[in-house]
């Protein structure tokens, strides 16, 4: 894969930049300090250029596309835990800001949320809400894995970071597509809205049969910032959504913040939370 459709340096970058954007004492409701966080002149170059490429390339033929690839999930067969240690294998050497593992990182989500008493389905999702990004081990590039998820075959909502980078998207000037509601009817609910490809979509689809809805709301929707942080999108909403649009809120601060420097002690943890993952999923499962 090429430097130049592989512009951030970790997939980290894109964490860090979603944190830069949503810091830990936003105000909820304060509009004055929602523009000031949404004013992106602050993000390098290389994180820039990273979000052009996404909306660039994040056409509904390309998902369509990517769906008819992945979703088959016959990449390979492996634990959850196994997937783990394959997401492990991407090192960030370049990334100066922490040592830790791509584990640790996984671990550190999961015990702020074990810390603080919710069940273990919430727990779980701590643990494997990211392992879809072992879509860049497959050589998927940098702007088919991570970034802010938005819908595709409707317009493409003003409040998506970076919005003008979408000029250069097929679909911006395509009438099918270009309109409020797009291919989509009023109220469809957003289970029959197709977002952005990426490792939210993919683990959704591979943990779809095995966890309950609110997890699987969590993990699909976490990244979908328009939606959940600025509160676009509800004309395609339905009452379901509304239900989970609460249990994606409730897991978001726990994505974002709960990252540090001090590693977890991974062999301490790994036997309650391989029996964790044994709760919910076989041995092995498609990925």
């Amino acid at each position: 894969m090429t430097g130049a459709e592989n512009p951030l340096r970790s997939l980290d970058d894109w964490d860090d930049d979603v944190l830069r954007r949503y810091p830990e004492d936003r105000e909820p409701g304060n509009a004055k300090q929602t523009e000031e966080f949404r004013s992106y002149g602050d993000a390098p170059d290389h994180v820039r250029e990273f979000y052009c490429l996404n909306h660039r390339q994040q056409t509904v033929k390309v998902n369509r596309q990517k769906r008819d690839e992945f979703l088959p999930l016959k990449k390979r067969r492996m634990s959850i835990w196994e997937a783990m240690e394959f997401l492990n294998t991407l090192v960030d050497d370049s990334d100066p800001d922490t040592n830790l593992s791509q584990i640790e990182h996984l671990l550190q989500t999961a015990e702020a949320i074990r810390a603080d008493g919710h069940p273990p389905w919430f727990v779980l999702i701590g643990l494997i809400h990211d392992l879809g990004k072992i879509l860049c081990l497959f050589d998927e590039p940098q702007w088919c894995v991570t970034g802010d998820t938005f819908p595709v075959g409707c317009r493409f909502d003003s409040s998506i970071v970076y919005h003008d980078s979408f000029f250069e998207n097929p679909d911006f000037g395509n009438p099918e597509y270009n309109s409020e509601f797009g291919i989509y009817e009023p109220n469809c609910g957003l289970r029959n809205v197709m977002l952005s490809w990426g490792h939210d979509e993919y683990m959704f689809n591979v943990c779809k049969e095995y966890l309950p809805e609110e997890g699987l709301a969590m993990i699909r929707y976490h990244s979908f910032y328009p939606w959940h942080s600025e509160g676009a999108y509800r004309h395609l909403m339905d009452e379901h959504d509304h239900k989970m649009l609460e249990y994606v809120k409730l897991f978001n601060p726990y994505d974002l913040y709960s990252k540090s420097d001090d590693p977890p002690d991974v062999e301490q943890l790994r036997p309650f939370y391989e029996a964790l993952i044994a709760e919910f999923f076989p041995t092995k499962i498609a990925w």
